[in-house]
């Protein structure tokens, strides 16, 4: 637990494929949501652009690289403490969210995903995603126009 929030990056990574568009998920091996589909991202690491920390993190989660980085949407997550709920929050992460566009790689579990998957969009309640993931895939389909 810390004193103040945590800034986190997601990133909606899209990849056209001969079955139509896709987006990349992984399923996370460590809290918070540990177990649960979402996208690829993690938190800043000091000295670290927000976009270095895109890339880097979809690069160790899944071994992809990525290009054209867009901002999207930024979002406070704020997990109760299940044990105190009248304390402070067990998580408070402020989460930037980019979309990118595939470059290289196949997709592989890494780091602290357990498992990856280029998802059909079409498709998004199979992965039983936070609401704001799947809206913020939705934001990201519209902007680029998949």
């Amino acid at each position: 637990m810390t004193d103040r929030p945590l800034i986190g990056v997601g990133v909606v990574v899209l990849k056209q494929t001969p079955a139509g568009p896709r987006a990349l998920l992984i399923k996370r091996g460590r809290p918070p949501r540990m177990g649960q589909w979402s996208l690829p991202g993690g938190k800043q690491d000091l000295g670290e652009t927000i976009r270095e920390t895109a890339q880097r993190e979809v690069r160790e989660e899944t071994g992809v690289e990525i290009a054209d980085l867009r901002l999207l949407e930024v979002i406070d997550s704020i997990t109760p403490d299940a044990e105190n709920p009248d304390g402070p929050p067990a998580y408070h992460y402020t989460l930037i969210d980019f979309t990118a566009r595939w470059v290289s790689g196949e997709a592989r579990a890494g780091d602290d995903a357990v498992d990856v998957i280029w998802a059909d969009p079409a498709d998004l309640t199979a992965f039983d995603l936070w609401d704001e993931t799947v809206r913020i895939i939705d934001l990201a389909r519209a902007q680029v126009g998949s």
